[in-house]
């Protein structure tokens, strides 16, 4: 039976992931140290969908923070939206309560979702279930997993800044002065942060974390990801299917291999498996006429020009 398929190629929502043996154990650790689990790798390896993947294998709440250059380590313990608060107090709205004002931010929800729903105690709960929670069942879940996406896109300052949080999981809202802290129940909680390695990230950081390097795709691993991603799609994997598939992760390898390897970007596992739902569907196959458009267009992309 064809299970329901996801809008978009990337969806991230935890349905299908190739987790190796190495990879279990290194979650493991990070869980049993209580830290960070620091994912690095090339860019479409995987490494945004194994946090989603195994909070759903797991039963568990999920969140996450894609990180910007313009991220504030506080972004992902609260924000405060001190706009509203002006435009109210000029209003002259009578007993401005200044948690209300208070947005909790994934790590918050996380370590801390009763205290979330309340502000710190400060308000009576205003929701039902956590607004950031991607995979809200009835009965919440007692562990979490949060992703950090692509830290090394922000300010040094902001991984340094995340030391003291990530570590002790208690943290002080500034603005109500309400002192955050992991609550009893909450049991496992997973943080994946993720990097592709465009900034490199600061040795404190790097000592308070466990980490891992998705390795480069192999030709095994590319067949194993495709009839994943295939079969779970609803797509019978014949001996046609696995031929392309085939032929297609040996263009893969000889582009990460050939001569121009070390000048040109590698394509990634995401781009096999774009290469390979493309000729599926326009019925193209290696070799024929519109084959070499699709690989340049998917696998073989060149860096655009400076004009």
């Amino acid at each position: 039976m064809a299970h329901p398929v996801s809008h978009g190629p990337d969806p991230r929502d935890g349905r299908v992931y190739d987790m190796s043996k190495d990879l279990g154990l290194a979650i493991k650790v990070a869980l049993a140290t209580n830290r960070p689990l620091l994912l690095s790798g090339d860019p479409g390896s995987g490494k945004s969908s194994l946090a989603p993947y195994y909070a759903r294998e797991n039963g568990m709440r999920y969140y996450e923070h894609v990180v910007t250059s313009r991220t504030q380590a506080t972004d992902l313990l609260w924000t405060f939206d001190s706009v509203r608060r002006l435009a109210d107090a000029q209003a002259h709205r009578s007993h401005l309560h200044d948690a209300e004002y208070v947005q909790p931010g994934v790590l918050w929800w996380s370590l801390a979702p009763e205290s979330a729903h309340s502000r710190g105690g400060m308000l009576r709960p205003s929701h039902r279930h956590d607004p950031l929670d991607r995979f809200y069942k009835e009965h919440q879940a007692k562990g979490a997993v949060v992703l950090i996406d692509e830290i090394d896109k922000a300010d040094p300052d902001v991984p340094n800044s995340l030391l003291v949080p990530l570590g002790s999981q208690e943290f002080t809202v500034a603005e109500t002065r309400t002192t955050v802290c992991r609550e009893p129940h909450v049991s496992d909680h997973l943080i994946v942060v993720t990097t592709n390695g465009e900034r490199e990230l600061p040795q404190a950081f790097l000592r308070r974390c466990v980490t891992f390097t998705l390795p480069s795709p192999t030709h095994e691993s590319l067949l194993r990801i495709a009839e994943l991603h295939l079969r779970f799609e609803g797509v019978k994997w014949d001996g046609r299917t696995r031929e392309l598939a085939d032929v297609l992760a040996d263009e893969l390898m000889a582009a990460r291999q050939g001569p121009d390897a070390q000048r040109n970007r590698l394509p990634s596992t995401a781009e096999y498996l774009d290469a390979l739902r493309a000729c599926r569907a326009l019925r193209v196959r290696p070799g024929e006429p519109d084959w070499e458009l699709i690989r340049t267009l998917t696998l073989a992309k060149s860096a655009q020009q400076d004009r």
